[in-house]
């Protein structure tokens, strides 16, 4: 027996301290350094919320404007790495690729070894711009289309809806894409954020630690939600379909609803509510309302049921935000390394915050294996 308290999972740990977000889950609020996310979701550039998390204040029209440029004329990938890309089978998963070629962008990256303040920061305009390139340009190498370069008088937003589409994106589907890259820039000290500040506390440099929180959010329990909740979706099929599903699936055979729930809300997520705002009038103005139809009558019989309402269960912003990428015609597959192109502003500002007052990060752990056993010869075993 031990009086040592376990920490599974690190809940309730607080590992450092921090300007960037906070996340309250008993209110269900999030803020970015001072600003309501409703706001910003509302009114704010992509690059405008990038600028805020690395500088702690919204900045001025020249200011946005030279990020902006600056994010753009970065966001170019070596043509070696896309020809790398040619060569991986279409089947390979799109967060598996991303982890791989942000991993091979250091190569080519002058200052990937230096853990300088202004290294760090020209790092970050290149991470943040080239991971939109490879996450539109994915989608069509495994189709056998050519990838588009990136156009230097662009938003983040509109350059990934070009190169994923090679047409003149609809205000709409940029407008959307905004908003959703918004919403998943920053979220306090989620699993990614966690491994990417471990990574770079023992002196490793920012890709490392940012292909270490690639390879986290790929997990279903983390990033991989909104493919999931998708895929929950297709399987009902109809939204005549909503109530039978939830009986048999939920009601009867104990089964999650992916999208419904969060380890730290215990209220309605900000997000799903702006969330579900953008699907509804994507999903109509498509002409195709069936799926968030599908999502929303789900979601309302979860509301009304006792086992959620007891647990305080609610949508996350996976739920709604996967009916906003699929009726934007994105590959149910890609939705988690849009997640991931969101979240680089939020990485790589934990990381130069990290590194700005360091410490190892070297947590403990109680063993409650064996002891004291005595060596038996091979030839004896």
């Amino acid at each position: 027996m031990t009086d040592v308290k376990i920490y599974k999972g690190l809940d309730g740990v607080v590992i450092d301290e921090t300007r960037l977000s906070l996340v309250n889950g008993t209110e269900g609020k999030l803020i970015y350094s001072g600003y309501k996310i409703e706001d910003l979701a509302e009114h704010a550039l992509y690059e405008e919320v990038v600028f805020l998390l690395w500088e702690g204040r919204l900045p001025n029209r020249e200011e946005l404007e030279a990020l902006r440029s600056q994010i753009a004329a970065a966001a170019e990938v070596p043509s070696e790495i896309l020809a790398l890309m040619k060569t991986l089978p279409p089947t390979a998963d799109p967060m598996a690729v991303l982890r791989t070629t942000v991993s091979m962008l250091a190569h080519y990256d002058s200052d990937s070894e230096s853990n300088q303040p202004d290294a760090n920061r020209r790092k970050a305009i290149r991470l943040t711009g080239q991971t939109v390139t490879l996450c539109a340009a994915w989608p069509r190498i495994r189709k056998g289309l050519d990838p588009i370069s990136p156009r230097r008088d662009y938003t983040l937003a509109q350059n990934f809806m070009v190169m994923l589409t090679g047409a003149e994106p609809e205000e709409s589907a940029v407008n959307a894409v905004n908003a959703y890259m918004v919403l998943l820039t920053e979220h306090g000290m989620n699993a990614s954020t966690f491994v990417a500040r471990a990574t770079c506390s023992s002196g490793s440099d920012m890709h490392s630690a940012i292909v270490s929180a690639i390879g986290s959010l790929k997990g279903f329990l983390h990033g991989g939600a909104n493919t999931e909740a998708m895929r929950m979706f297709m399987e009902i099929g109809e939204p005549s379909n909503v109530e039978t599903w939830f009986k048999t699936n939920v009601k009867e055979g104990g089964r999650k609803i992916m999208g419904i729930g969060h380890r730290i809300y215990k209220a309605l997520d900000p997000r799903a509510a702006v969330l579900r705002e953008r699907a509804e009038v994507l999903a109509r103005n498509s002409g195709n309302g069936k799926w968030f139809d599908i999502a929303d009558q789900l979601a309302n019989l979860a509301r009304a049921d006792a086992y959620f309402i007891e647990r305080n269960l609610y949508p996350n912003v996976d739920y709604f935000s996967a009916i906003v990428l699929y009726t934007l015609n994105l590959d149910v597959d890609m939705f988690t390394p849009l997640f991931a192109m969101s979240r680089m502003a939020g990485w790589t500002a934990h990381i130069m915050e990290q590194m700005a007052a360091n410490r190892l990060m070297r947590p403990d752990v109680l063993y409650t294996g064996a002891m004291d056993l005595p060596w038996v010869p091979l030839e004896q075993r």
